[in-house]
């Protein structure tokens, strides 16, 4: 098996054959200096003009930006190289000389590299933020598998929203409405009830004509659901679930970090316990600096800021008032006007990054809330029905998968979290 960039640590003296790209070029004299990338990593070849065969230095100088190519050389530690190591080339084959790409080496405006997103993310940054991005899908899945959680897929063309909202995307499911699905939740509720702890990783759509740095169309979202867990239970296994996910990418890409130039200091603090705030707390803090809010209000993204900016981990904002949120959530028995949930505030102003709560048990209230918000009992029969059969405390929450990456990655927009993002304006390419 040929190795990878990645691998060529364990090839040093060795003479290697690989396939790659040119990221780069540059010639001093009787050398050229090549910036190789082969999807795992970067290195630079070294071609001496003195050291090879005539024709392996024609077929250096006429490579292109992103031309293919193999190329056999000898590996050689280099202190000074970003990798530690670069390569003496001997030999080149090109695959084929690439036309000239569009995306140079200059800036470019950001609409010009969306229309090139299937380029722009061979660049190293946008690998690096991909790459992170792929070993937080990996500690998600290793974190709930070590701690006895199953993995249930729930349909994406759903009859009814999880929360009763308006923004859907519709379509026709043969001569019946159906609903991309704007979260599993739901049904991850009735997986509970038969697996004991399940989560589900997927896409979810959000009809929302929203233009913020942290919203896009179609994202994915990991949403666990545990059965005889309690709203206390719930809000230490997101803080063990989101400390395990950091401490797994400080471990395996401190690298790309590097390259992204992330203040890893901040993430290594990302540790149990997390500091907690009730709403109403919140609010004071809130009006404390400034703020025009009352209770009663949801918090927007400057407060979401600002209340961050108090802590340096990330916060629990716990008891919000059961009206501004979703019907299924349970309410605190001691104080039926807030609900026992919490949102995960992100530091360094990325916002929510969890939502979760425990769930209302009691047939009763159940059916209650399902009046209050209009909910059509037919559409949701199967739903009640968990409360009929053997009902128990649960609880579950979601987390953002492009606003997780965004805020390790220290990546300003989400549009860059995600290989291909929908955005408002956006469903090409």
């Amino acid at each position: 098996m040929q190795p990878t960039i990645s691998q060529i640590g364990s090839y040093v003296g060795k003479e290697v054959r690989f396939g790659a790209w040119l990221f780069n070029r540059r010639s001093s004299g009787k050398i050229q200096f090549l910036q190789l990338r082969d999807g795992t990593g970067f290195i630079q070849g070294v071609v001496a003009k003195n050291d090879v065969d005539p024709q392996v230095w024609e077929n250096a100088r006429n490579l292109t930006q992103e031309s293919s190519l193999y190329v056999t050389g000898t590996v050689r530690e280099e202190e000074r190289a970003p990798s530690g190591y670069e390569l003496l080339v001997t030999g080149i084959e090109p695959i084929q000389i690439a036309e000239k790409y569009p995306i140079s080496l200059k800036e470019h405006g950001t609409e010009f590299l969306m229309d090139h997103r299937h380029l722009w993310i061979r660049s190293p940054r946008q690998r690096a933020i991909l790459s992170i991005r792929s070993q937080i899908i990996q500690a998600v899945h290793e974190f709930f598998y070590q701690n006895g959680f199953k993995k249930v897929d729930p349909p994406i063309l759903t009859p009814t929203s999880a929360e009763g909202t308006t923004t859907l995307f519709h379509t026709k499911y043969f001569d019946e409405d159906a609903y991309l699905s704007q979260s599993g939740q739901l049904y991850m509720e009735a997986a509970a009830m038969a697996l004991g702890r399940v989560y589900s990783f997927g896409p979810t759509f959000r009809a929302e004509k929203s233009k913020t740095r942290r919203h896009l169309i179609e994202f994915w979202m990991i949403e666990p659901e545990m059965a005889f867990v309690d709203h206390e239970e719930n809000l230490k296994i997101q803080e063990e679930f989101v400390s395990y996910v950091v401490q797994d990418v400080l471990k395996h890409c401190r690298r790309e970090l590097n390259f992204l130039t992330r203040d890893t200091a901040k993430l290594e603090n990302v540790k149990p316990p997390f500091p907690r705030i009730t709403y109403d707390e919140a609010i004071q803090l809130l009006k404390e600096k400034g703020h025009e809010i009352e209770w009663g209000e949801d918090f927007g993204a400057p407060d979401e800021t600002a209340i961050a900016e108090s802590f340096d981990k990330p916060v629990f904002i716990t008891h919000y008032p059961t009206e501004i949120k979703a019907f299924y959530m349970k309410p605190d028995p001691n104080r039926p006007e807030v609900v026992l949930c919490a949102d995960l505030i992100a530091p360094e102003g990325y916002g929510e990054i969890i939502g979760g709560s425990q769930r209302i048990d009691e047939p009763e209230l159940m059916l209650k809330r399902f009046e209050e918000h209009g909910l059509s009992k037919k559409d949701y029969q199967w739903y009640l029905d968990l409360r009929k059969y053997g009902t128990v405390p649960h609880s579950g929450f979601g987390l953002g998968l492009e606003r997780t990456v965004a805020w390790i990655t220290g990546t300003e927009h989400v549009r860059e979290t995600i290989p291909f993002p929908r955005l408002l304006n956006r469903l090409y390419p």
